[in-house]
């Protein structure tokens, strides 16, 4: 036995559990179609695509198939304000009901959504196919409702997760998404393809070895895309318009026991820096907001900031953690429809799944640490179906620095990396991915080694 086929006995084998797709609408685009059909026949799979790509027609459409196949109950999972929007997509462009529940009491026999707030309410075992709509919530593999998602649906026979593309050094995350597919436990996909970095047990890097079967081991479960030329189609139907991106600057006071404002270094600092600046922030938000009469997206990270900007901007409406579920999914709806025209949140509440692209203003008051969270932010408006460029403001404190220059540079870095991680595992699907359209469909796509391996 030679060393490769050592290194293949070792692999981890995907089972395909699917059907032969029964029903595509044809209003999907042909990569849309592509990816769906590939899913079906999965049974169990990942569709990672960048935002606004529409995965809420894919899941959909993937959802009706397991339901007309098995005649049983479909469960789709989403977040907080995410289940009307689902609904009304699906009457609007598929022709499908789809049954808003709060427990296991109001599933009906075909597509049943809910979110995932709500999850301890339904007996999994009432369910033929569950679809995770924003599926990164299996990241944290500590969290509670990863574990429980796992646990509840371990029996299931048909999943589906559907997820803005990974990090691409976030190992975690994709071994949650193995795990809750039964593809292999997290365990299992560490022991085969890494090994510990540095004597730490927290931080893993891929066997010398192993980089290559890996991400061909992935692309047997998963499909990866930021655009759908990334698997050979064409990238005119998903082109946005421009993102202006502006940096303001308010004046900060001196810290005690300084001569002259200095550059916050420290985390400590720099949120003393937002603290101090709080009020002249929101203030010039608001002006920026009252100026005009377009609909704008507020962010904020702190309390204080979305109190305080609520009361300065004409009209404003607050999402904030302290409200019903219920009230927050209400709100947000309405912004999403344009019948509240500012709106005033944080990330954590509104950055995940929802379409906003009635909106193509907003304001950054606070930051937070997390590039993910900003780049998920700015999706919400800046997402395919958006006809207009999208104006994004970061008001910051003068002690801050150049905030947006390090967000560039971290989109930079992030953006070069993924690329070549979409393309890695994207290359291997597309073989499949051929035999189910060849309609605007590139087959000569180049592959080259990823350079971050």
């Amino acid at each position: 036995m030679d060393y490769e086929e050592f290194i293949k006995q070792k692999e981890i084998q995907t089972i395909q559990t699917g059907f032969d797709p029964i029903w595509i609408h044809e209003i999907l685009f042909d990569f849309q179609k592509a990816l769906t059909k590939w899913a079906i026949k999965k049974g169990r799979a990942a569709i990672w695509a960048g935002t606004g790509l529409g995965k809420s027609v894919m899941q959909l459409t993937w959802a009706e198939n397991v339901h007309q196949y098995t005649g049983g109950s479909i469960l789709i999972l989403a977040p907080l304000g995410v289940t009307a929007q689902t609904k009304a997509e699906a009457e609007k462009m598929l022709g499908l009901d789809v049954k808003i529940c709060s427990s296991g009491a109001d599933v009906i026999e075909g597509l049943n959504i809910t979110n995932y707030e709500k999850l301890h309410k339904f007996d999994p075992s009432s369910f033929t196919g569950v679809v995770l709509d924003e599926s990164s919530c299996l990241k944290n593999f500590t969290a509670k409702t990863k574990q429980l998602l796992i646990n509840m649906f371990g029996r299931t026979q048909y999943k589906l997760c559907c997820s803005a593309t990974p990090s691409p050094n976030d190992y975690t995350e994709i071994g949650n998404h193995a795990e809750f597919l039964n593809i292999c436990t997290r365990s299992e996909m560490l022991a085969t393809y890494f090994v510990h970095d540095s004597g730490s047990t927290q931080k893993w890097r891929l066997k010398g070895h192993a980089e290559n079967v890996f991400f061909k081991w992935i692309s047997t479960w998963a499909v990866m895309i930021e655009k759908p030329s990334d698997i050979g189609f064409s990238d005119e139907i998903t082109k946005l318009p421009k993102l202006n991106m502006f940096e303001h600057k308010v004046e900060s006071n001196v810290f005690d026991g300084e001569l002259f404002v200095s550059h916050a270094q420290t985390l400590t600092e720099r949120r003393k820096a937002r603290r101090n600046s709080l009020e002249s922030r929101c203030q010039l938000a608001a002006d920026i907001n009252n100026a005009s009469e377009e609909m704008f997206l507020n962010w904020c990270d702190l309390n204080d900031e979305s109190s305080l900007l609520t009361k300065l901007i004409d009209g404003a409406v607050e999402v904030k953690g302290a409200d019903k579920n219920e009230k927050k999914a209400e709100n947000l709806l309405a912004f999403a429809k344009g019948d509240i025209k500012k709106l005033v949140t944080k990330p954590k509440i509104a950055s995940m799944g929802l379409n906003l692209q009635l909106c193509h203003n907003m304001c950054f008051v606070g930051l937070s640490d997390s590039f993910e969270a900003f780049y998920q932010a700015v999706r919400r408006c800046y997402r395919f179906g958006q006809k207009k460029p999208v104006n994004v403001h970061v008001i910051i404190s003068d002690k801050e620095g150049s905030v947006l220059q390090n967000i560039k540079r971290k989109e930079a870095d992030a953006k070069k990396m993924l690329n070549e991680m979409v393309k890695f595992i994207s290359i291997n699907t597309i073989s499949d991915l051929k035999s189910e359209t060849t309609e605007n469909h590139n087959n000569n796509v180049k592959f080259k080694m990823p350079k971050f391996i």
